[in-house]
C-alpha cells in the first residue's frame, strides 16, 4: 500500500512539474475607426493602390521596436503582442477611411473596371509603407513612428504620368513604455498622416 502511495505521489509531483502551455500572443488593431464617408464627397473619385511594404516581411504581423539609445540599427518584435493582420492592411484601411470622407475611393482594379466602361480612369494614389514601428529614446520613453511615400499618377494608353510624389514622416509619444503603449502611439500617427495626406491630395486637386 505504501508502494501504491509513493507511486501516486510522484505522479502528482511529476504532473505539477510540467511547464504551462506557452501564452498566446495578444491580438490588436486600431481599434475601430471614427469616419465616415461623406453623402455628397466634394472632391473627384480617387483610386487607391494596396499599401506595399517591401522592408516589411511578406504577412509579417509582429509589433516591431528599435532601441534608439543603444541600437537603432535593430528592429525587435514584441514576443507576446502581434498585429491582427500586417501592418500594410491596417494603415492602408484607415487610410481608405479618413480618404473616403471627402472622395469617393475606389480599389486599383475597380478603377480599371470603371475606366472600361465609362471613360478615364481616377488619379491612382499609391502608397509605400517604409518605416512603422515602435522607437525606444529611452527605456522609459519611446514614440511611434510611421513613414509612408505617396505617389499619385495617372494612367493613360502609354502608361503611367507622374503627376506628384511625397514622404510623410508622423511621430507620436507612446503613453507606455510597452507594446499597448506603442499600439496606441502607432494608431494616432498613422491617423496624424492620414489628415496630412488628405491636405496633400486636396492641394495637388484630387
Amino acid at each position: 500500500m505504501k508502494c501504491l502511495f509513493g507511486l501516486v505521489f510522484v505522479a502528482l509531483s511529476a504532473c505539477s512539474a510540467l511547464p504551462d502551455k506557452p501564452l498566446r500572443a495578444v491580438q490588436y488593431d486600431f481599434g475601430p475607426s471614427t469616419t465616415t464617408a461623406m453623402a455628397n464627397a466634394s472632391l473627384p473619385t480617387l483610386a487607391l493602390a494596396d499599401v506595399e511594404a517591401p522592408g516589411m516581411s511578406d504577412g509579417g504581423t509582429a509589433i516591431l521596436y528599435r532601441l534608439g539609445y543603444a541600437d537603432a540599427q535593430q528592429l525587435r518584435p514584441y514576443t507576446q503582442a502581434r498585429w491582427s493582420v500586417p501592418p500594410a492592411q491596417l494603415v492602408g484601411q484607415r487610410l481608405r477611411d479618413v480618404l473616403g470622407q471627402r472622395r469617393a475611393v475606389l480599389g486599383a482594379s475597380d478603377s480599371a473596371a470603371l475606366a472600361r466602361t465609362t471613360g478615364p480612369a481616377p488619379r491612382l494614389l499609391r502608397l509605400e509603407l517604409q518605416e512603422f514601428t515602435q522607437v525606444f529614446q529611452s527605456p522609459v520613453a519611446s514614440t511611434g513612428l510611421v513613414r509612408l511615400r505617396a505617389t499619385l499618377v495617372e494612367s493613360t494608353l502609354l502608361g503611367d504620368s507622374l503627376l506628384a510624389q511625397r514622404s510623410f514622416n508622423v511621430q507620436r509619444p507612446a503613453p507606455s513604455a510597452d507594446a499597448p503603449g506603442g499600439v496606441r502611439a502607432l494608431a494616432v500617427a498613422t491617423d496624424a498622416l492620414a489628415q496630412e495626406l488628405d491636405g496633400w491630395l486636396e492641394m495637388a486637386g484630387r
